[in-house]
């Protein structure tokens, strides 16, 4: 029986690749987590960025698309710059350290963003298409090093991966399957939770500290190996760690920006963040306002003092009395208003009308909760439905004396509320007498997307008619489910006793500019809404030709 000697060198080298062997399994775990958590940061801060943009610019298809584009844009960059340096450095303290840099970068946009979008905002507003230009720079400032540092993580993993594993086919297709479900986690738990709960600024920095948090593992592991290959010392980076976790739990103090109602600004009372809004209560003298988003426009208005506010909420009291003669307050039996707000309709309505069934349909909760807080919305006669206003529409079998459509958020209108299939459902829901009353902005003197409007109903609607609000640039359109014509306003507007009723409607005939929308053409439709390119050239003429 013959035996082996071992080779004493042989026996060193298996003994010293085992060790090794686990270290690798350890660092190739590691690398599919910063994958993941990478690929979730990635999408976690491109939704925060547009919640972050959109009390200075708006929600607008355009901001959307910068802010798309652009971290599109981005990552493009971070994949070409990260495969670079994988190849020069094909080291794992590398991938970390890269990872190290994007987190405290994405830390630091809550901190930096005031100061920077405030000065893209003023720096803007002077020029046509200002949100384009002043959201593009501020995307370009605020995003461009995180999202490029983010964009180099898969292809520095795979070079890594490909190494370890010998499988590059297979092993790029799986770092990207996990990068791709990370992403998918950082689209719905920001939407879903982060943003509504704690707010945007920490929804930054719970992402930074998440994904710093897994590098400072990262390095620390790999400088355990290596320690030629990283300087950083362990309790360093487990300093650096408690940095952004500290100030998630402090957070930041102060508003996120300056109140934006009338009377220079007014007071700030309150401000919140939803799904869908940015949100400001202010106090300008005796009213309390709403502002939502980028302050373009007031939503809401309470004053304890008085029942009229002068601005388009009034006008709604007057829509019915296009009907046909004689048409008396006792007619309007029931409302409902797409776009509740704070509930200025619904307050007018009760006081004039008295305690008619108001259906009140507003998408964003947030807004209710302000509402009743600060608004006094507590009407005993007012049905709050927290839902979209056209899905309501779609299941509901009521039909309403008035519905009147408050919910476009100037300078931009959702296309879906202004199409001749929404006005279609809107007329189904109508009694015979029924109107249908549409709050629209405009400027001074440019009329076009009143006009727009009120075409596309007039191609639903028999009768459609247009008035002026004294206060705001804002137009009314009135359309109504019967035949009518543009005199019966006067007539029954003339023997109204309600004070309020006599106001509007003297302040409707003096100064609205009343006036019969007779061209029925469909600029509007489901399938095609050209709405924001219509706006867009809006505001390129009233900045380009002020005197138009």
């Amino acid at each position: 029986m013959s035996t082996t000697t071992p080779d004493p060198k042989t026996s060193q080298a298996e003994n010293a690749a085992a060790p090794a062997a686990s270290r690798r399994t350890l660092q190739g775990w590691l690398l599919v987590i910063l994958v993941f958590v990478a690929g979730a940061a990635s999408l976690a801060v491109e939704m925060a960025a547009s919640r972050l943009l959109a009390p200075y610019f708006g929600t607008s298809l355009f901001v959307w698309a910068n802010v798309i584009g652009l971290i599109l844009l981005y990552l493009t960059v971070g994949y070409y710059v990260g495969g670079r340096l994988a190849d020069r450095v094909p080291k794992a303290w590398g991938l970390y350290l890269i990872t190290t840099i994007a987190a405290f970068s994405i830390g630091l946009i809550p901190f930096i963003s005031r100061p920077i979008l405030s000065w893209s905002l003023s720096s803007f507003s002077t020029y046509s298409i200002s949100v384009f230009y002043g959201s593009l720079v501020s995307v370009i400032l605020l995003f461009a090093l995180p999202i490029i540092l983010l964009g180099c993580v898969s292809p520095y993993a795979i070079r890594l991966s490909v190494n370890q594993v010998g499988s590059s086919g297979r092993t790029a297709g799986m770092l990207y399957a996990i990068s791709t479900a990370g992403s998918m986690l950082g689209t719905f738990i920001p939407v879903l939770w982060l943003i509504p709960t704690v707010g945007t600024y920490r929804t930054f920095l719970i992402t930074s500290a998440t994904l710093l948090l897994v590098s400072v593992i990262g390095l620390v592991v790999s400088g355990r190996h290596n320690r030629r290959s990283t300087g950083f010392n362990k309790n360093f980076l487990f300093f650096l760690l408690f940095v952004p976790l500290s100030l998630t739990l402090l957070g930041l103090r102060g508003p996120i920006k300056p109140a934006d109602g009338t009377n220079g600004g007014g007071r700030l009372i309150a401000e919140r963040e939803s799904a869908y809004n940015y949100m400001q209560v202010v106090q300008a003298n005796q009213e309390t306002q709403l502002i939502l988003n980028e302050g373009v426009g007031i939503h809401s208005i309470y004053s304890p003092s008085r029942v009229l506010t002068g601005g388009p909420w009034d006008y709604f009291l007057a829509a019915p009395y296009f009907n046909n003669y004689p048409y008396t307050p006792d007619r309007l039996k029931s409302v409902c208003v797409i776009g509740l707000g704070a509930g200025t309709i619904p307050n007018e309505l009760t006081q004039v009308y008295g305690n008619i069934p108001i259906d009140g349909v507003e998408i964003d909760p947030e807004i209710v909760t302000m509402g009743r807080t600060y608004f006094h919305m507590n009407e005993p006669n007012l049905h709050v439905i927290v839902q979209d206003g056209r899905y309501y529409l779609r299941t509901t079998p009521k039909k309403y004396d008035m519905v009147a459509i408050d919910a476009y958020q100037q300078p931009y209108v959702p296309f879906q509320l202004a199409t001749s299939e929404f006005f279609g459902e809107v007329r189904s829901h109508l009694t015979p007498q029924g109107v249908a009353v549409i709050n629209a902005g405009r400027t001074g003197s440019d009329f076009r997307l009143v006009e727009a409007l009120a075409q596309t109903m007039r191609s639903v609607f028999p009768n459609v008619y247009i008035i002026n609000t004294q206060r705001f640039a804002n137009s009314l359109i009135i359309a109504t489910n019967d035949h009518t014509s543009i005199d019966n306003f006067t007539k029954n507007i003339a023997p109204l006793t309600n004070p309020y009723l006599q106001d509007i409607g003297q302040i409707s005939i003096a100064t609205g500019d009343i006036r019969q929308e007779t061209h029925a053409q469909v600029y509007f439709s489901d399938d095609k809404a050209p709405v924001e390119q219509l706006i867009d050239q809006i505001i390129f003429d009233y900045v380009t030709k002020p005197g138009k």
